[in-house]
């Protein structure tokens, strides 16, 4: 008995030795750190009293409590027009059309707006729209970035996969687990196997000989991202050191990137069920075993003619330790050269069909004799299952070591010491899923109802979305390099409300812009002169139409956009489908798109830089694409109300701002006309449609 326990005293502390990095006093936090408002657990504050007379839900009965304490007072309640303009750009990215005006303007209902909200979101158009937010967070793109930039054919698939998850309200929690770790949760759910695409995003340079390098460097782009979206932590600083700020030792980001040690990509991947798996794996192995002689003479002789042969960037360029990798069988190769292997194949191209003119000699007799052999099996061979490309697996059962640099000390995969210093426990999936399970158990470690990262990072970014700025200002940096939450009771109890309600972002959404807070008005002078920057939230913010907005608002209004979702995937440049739908090529952005502040895509982005700069009105002013729309509106109005400038203004006005002019501005307007020519001239009403899409009130949200 006592050496039993003796045993268990030792495996503990080579536990510890282990998760310390070889020093007892590594991982030690002080008490400031454990006291970081980001790493405490999220707590069900009790809803304060304040705002009688005013608030509406939760939300703005927290805002009344910080407002009063410091001195703030609400701002009015926005105008209906106004109100319809900025919920409809918030859930939709698109302008109101004039049913939806009329029928909020109509319904004098106690519920007319939340009824307006419902019918939001339950549009296609929702989905649309929110997808822009995640697709930023993981730096979504159609093609690979640096020089060449190549074109990625199924990229599409995962933005679309978003776009559907936001419309079907998926609990996020599920939304999570599935890109993560979607082929091993569920691996006969083909959405869940797409989502995985959320580790192919990563830039990639086709012609880079250092595969190893290139390997190390996306693996440390997903770790980086995947804490950043998810977590709202930032590990970077952490790869090559312990972290200067935060308690994020070096330790802790390797022990995270073991999780994603094993990955894979893959350029297809069988959708099945764990019993389907099962059945196809094991009439394959009893075929692979029945044929594994003839294969491996079979490979013997082609593989040096199909390497000698190798398009693209060719074989011989690589080490003789790559080449080494390359030349083995795949089922005779471990983890980390089948990653290798793998990531160097996709260099060069293989053209077995010519095999046939290019072997010769005596060994083309023996080719054609252990061809026939292997034929004779084909009936053995079991029929693929369907497939889904351009995804990711793990490499095999057994992962590839993470190691510490310069150290080289083995490391296991764990979670952020200061919340979880344990090692992590790994689940092995179903043996016919060829994978760890390190995935699933960081994907549930992640949707832990208890962790106190995520759901506060998740309604914080919501929260930075209709109000302009996070409660935690840094949406993606909940480390001491961020600011704390100016209202944590409210953070928490935003979070929580999150998780009980099932992870539901459409819930949250609809709390959020049916509070008294999102309805107030854009004008406070107090609130400005004493709170510039709309910290304590007693007046809406002003901002400016996102990249996709301007594009999409300027089709919409002119009554040309496509609301198709295109089908089958990415379409042509010249198409009117709503910006979510057009291809992203890193290195040749949008003109329009562009100059409004879209995201290179290359990295991680939590929040758009709104920029004011010339181009933008000159784009706007001079562009052939912009007169157009303003052309193809002036149209719209001549149809609709043809030889009547009154009630051609007076639409043209709540298509562009969403509101109906002042006398003052119908007047103007009418004088404007008149100076271009004929009340009833197209060009001179597509002159005014053209000013109109030049003007603040088209391009800002109040």
């Amino acid at each position: 008995m006592g050496v039993v326990v003796f045993a268990a005293v030792i495996q503990r502390f080579a536990i510890l030795w282990a998760l310390l990095g070889g020093s007892v006093f590594a991982a030690e936090f002080s008490q400031a750190d454990r006291d970081w408002w980001a790493f405490q657990p999220v707590r069900q504050a009790a809803v304060p009293a304040d705002g009688g007379g005013w608030a509406l839900n939760g939300i703005d009965r927290f805002i009344a409590r910080k407002l009063a304490a410091n001195g703030l007072t609400v701002a009015t309640a926005a105008d209906r027009r106004t109100l319809v303009r900025r919920v409809c750009l918030d859930l939709t990215g698109l302008p109101p059309t004039l049913e939806q005006i009329a029928k909020f303007l109509g319904d004098d209902s106690p519920g007319a707006y939340e009824k307006l909200v419902d019918r939001l979101l339950e549009s296609p158009r929702y989905g649309e729209a929110q997808a822009s937010l995640w697709l930023d967070l993981v730096r979504y793109a159609d093609s690979d970035g640096y020089n060449a930039d190549h074109y990625r054919p199924e990229a599409w698939q995962y933005r679309d996969y978003v776009i559907r998850s936001f419309n079907t309200d998926k609990p996020y929690d599920l939304f999570v687990r599935e890109q993560l770790a979607g082929d091993e949760i569920d691996p006969g759910n083909r959405d869940a196997l797409i989502a995985t695409m959320f580790l192919r995003h990563w830039i990639y340079e086709y012609n880079q000989r250092d595969v190893e390098t290139q390997w190390h460097e996306i693996l440390a782009d997903i770790t980086n991202v995947s804490a950043d979206a998810l977590l709202g932590m930032g590990l970077q600083c952490a790869r090559c050191h312990d972290h200067k700020f935060d308690p994020i030792t070096q330790r802790d980001y390797f022990r995270m990137q073991a999780f994603f040690t094993p990955l894979l990509p893959r350029d297809s991947m069988p959708v099945g069920t764990v019993a389907q798996r099962e059945k196809f794996l094991k009439k394959h192995n009893a075929w692979a075993a029945a044929t594994d002689e003839v294969r491996g003479q079979l490979h013997a002789i082609e593989q040096p003619v199909l390497l000698k042969h190798a398009t693209g960037e060719g074989f011989n360029k690589f080490i003789t330790k790559i080449k080494t990798m390359i030349r083995k069988r795949p089922g005779q190769r471990t983890a980390y050269e089948q990653q290798i292997a793998t990531m160097s194949e996709r260099q060069f191209g293989l053209e077995p069909e010519k095999l046939p003119e290019r072997i010769e000699g005596g060994s083309k007799a023996k080719w054609e004799q252990l061809r026939a052999e292997l034929a004779a099996f084909d009936p053995e061979e079991p029929k693929p299952l369907p497939q889904v490309k351009f995804v990711v697996s793990d490499a095999g059962p057994l992962a590839p070591a993470t190691r510490m640099p310069k150290s080289g000390a083995l490391v296991e995969p764990g979670f952020l010491s200061i919340l979880d210093p344990g090692l992590a426990n790994i689940t092995p999936p179903p043996a016919a899923l060829q994978s760890t399970g390190r995935r699933t158990a960081l994907a549930n470690w992640i949707t832990r109802p208890d962790n106190p990262l995520t759901s506060r990072v998740l309604v914080n970014r919501l929260w930075q979305r209709h109000f302009g700025r996070g409660l935690a200002a840094n949406a993606s940096d909940f480390g001491k390099l961020g600011e704390p939450p100016t209202h944590p009771e409210l953070l928490d109890w935003l979070a929580a409300r999150f998780v009980a309600n099932g992870w539901s972002v459409k819930k949250m959404h609809r709390l959020m812009v049916t509070s008294a807070t999102y309805r107030q008005a854009s004008v406070n002078a107090q609130s400005e002169r004493t709170d510039p920057t709309n910290t304590w939230f007693a007046r809406a913010p002003i901002s400016r139409l996102s990249a996709e907005q301007v594009r999409d608002g300027l089709l919409a209004v002119s009554g040309e956009l496509d609301l198709q979702t295109g089908g089958e995937g990415v379409v042509a440049a010249e198409s009117n489908h709503r910006s979510v739908y057009r291809k992203v090529m890193r290195n040749n952005p949008d003109d329009v798109m562009h100059t409004f502040d879209l995201p290179d895509h290359i990295s991680h982005t939590p929040q758009r830089n709104v920029t004011t700069t010339a181009t933008q009105s000159l784009l706007l002013l001079n562009s052939e694409w912009t007169r157009k729309r303003a052309a193809a509106l002036a149209e719209r109005l001549a149809k609709r109300h043809p030889g009547d400038a009154v009630a051609q203004v007076v639409v043209a006005q709540e298509l562009a701002f969403g509101q109906a002019p002042l006398p003052s501005q119908l007047g103007d307007a009418l004088e404007f006309l008149a100076a271009c020519g004929a009340t009833d001239d197209l060009a001179a009403l597509g002159e005014y449609c053209h000013v109109l899409m030049n003007a603040n009130a088209f391009l800002y949200v109040d």
